[in-house]
């Protein structure tokens, strides 16, 4: 992939050498895209698949594809599926090593189970803005200004901007929706090496893949047959997380049959209730280019989220707090600090706490936890998405 806009204008801001971590598995960025694939409003998709048919990177992610068997109730493909490029941010990384810390964000002396402060303690870690809150507020922000035809972002190469500007909302979404992502203990637990079904991980891991691995296991087969809801059937394209979608959607959401778990919260999930109001930015106009990432090598304590990353109408600082608090509530095992328990990342080999117990897995699973969180991020990111794209739809059909 030739130099990009944004690549070169975070590289001059020195973030090149920062180190990074993953978020969710490429299944659960892709479940993510695809339950907002299937909240958006049509105009909304065909709008967002035109900048997407631009895409000539080549970075198509077809890996849990196995079958697009015809569709009830579905008279024919959509002209995308943001599935496709739900991982395209993580696959960068080795040649763009300045987004690695845009993909997390740490608060100084947070300290899971003992404490969850967000901010920590001494405030942000890293480099201010460089951090996945603010950088939603800021691709989001591009893509607003691709939209409405700003100036800022014309001169800065609007097609190819507003594209890799999409392409990391896609996924910036689902990693702030990652509680370990916002985690400031041992690179969001990466660090913490534990066993899962028998198997050496780390905590991280488990919750990035295995948790959702197991799940995907036990999805009830009856979900694998279409569902009488074409806005989520035509958001589907034949993945093995097919069923797991259908049921997060059916039961949870309540799509097509008016009840479900989280049914009567749904709506609350894309509001900022009554925190911090700031202008993104103080209400500065700055060029596109500089407002994606703009780093310093330091700031003051207290300086950034929510200041910097929410507004009235985009939140992600107010959304990401209550998932932080789970770190302390469920994520992170107590055990882990019990004196022999476990053995430092790379140290000698010891009886690592096993995490897929009914104590732990189970309670995560009775909880719906990992289904909630994936469930959450699809339907703001859809969310997101359509308050970008809507009001131009609306302006064509004045």
């Amino acid at each position: 992939m030739r130099p990009s806009i944004i690549l070169n204008v975070a590289t001059i801001a020195g973030l090149a050498s920062l180190p990074g971590a993953l978020a969710w598995g490429a299944a659960g960025h892709e479940i993510v895209a695809t339950i907002a694939q299937s909240h958006l409003d049509s105009k909304v998709l065909n709008s967002v698949c035109a900048i997407l048919a631009s895409d000539s990177s080549g970075i198509i992610d077809s890996t849990f594809v196995v079958d697009h068997p015809a569709r009830s109730g579905v008279s024919a493909d959509p002209p995308c599926y943001l599935a496709t490029v739900a991982t395209w941010a993580d696959k960068i990384r080795m040649h763009a090593r300045w987004s690695a810390p845009l993909h997390f964000i740490n608060g100084v002396g947070d300290h899971p189970p003992d404490n969850c402060l967000f901010p920590g303690a001494d405030g942000w870690g890293g480099p201010e803005r460089a951090n996945v809150l603010d950088a939603v507020q800021n691709v989001s922000t591009i893509l607003t200004g691709f939209v409405s035809g700003s100036e800022d972002v014309i001169a800065g190469g609007a097609p190819e901007l507003a594209l890799e500007a999409l392409k990391f909302l896609i996924h910036f979404v689902g990693d702030m929706h990652q509680p370990l992502h916002l985690c400031g203990r041992d690179r969001g637990g990466n660090s913490d090496k534990v066993t899962f079904d028998g198997r050496v991980t780390n905590l991280h891991s488990v919750w990035d893949n295995n948790l959702i691995a197991k799940a995907l296991r036990q999805t009830p087969k009856n979900y694998s047959r279409p569902l009488p809801v074409p806005a989520v059937e035509s958001s589907l394209r034949g993945a093995i997380y097919d069923p797991y979608v259908r049921r997060v959607v059916w039961e949870g959401i309540g799509v097509g049959k008016g009840h479900g778990r989280w049914e009567s919260e749904v709506d609350s999930w894309l509001s900022c209730g009554s925190g911090p109001k700031s202008l993104v930015y103080g209400g500065q106009e700055q060029p596109a280019q500089e407002v994606l990432f703009a780093g310093k090598p330091k700031r003051p304590k207290g300086s950034g989220p929510p200041e910097t990353s929410d507004t009235d109408t985009l939140c992600p600082y107010a959304w990401a707090a209550p998932i932080h608090a789970l770190n302390c509530a469920i994520v992170w095992p107590a055990e882990l600090d019990n004196p022999g328990s476990v053995a430092p990342l790379g140290g000698p080999r010891k009886d690592y706490l096993e995490l897929d117990t009914a104590e732990y897995t189970g309670q995560i699973e009775k909880e719906w936890i990992i289904e909630k969180l994936l469930a959450t991020a699809g339907v703001r990111l859809a969310g997101i998405l359509n308050n970008i794209f809507l009001p131009q739809q609306l302006e064509t059909c004045d």
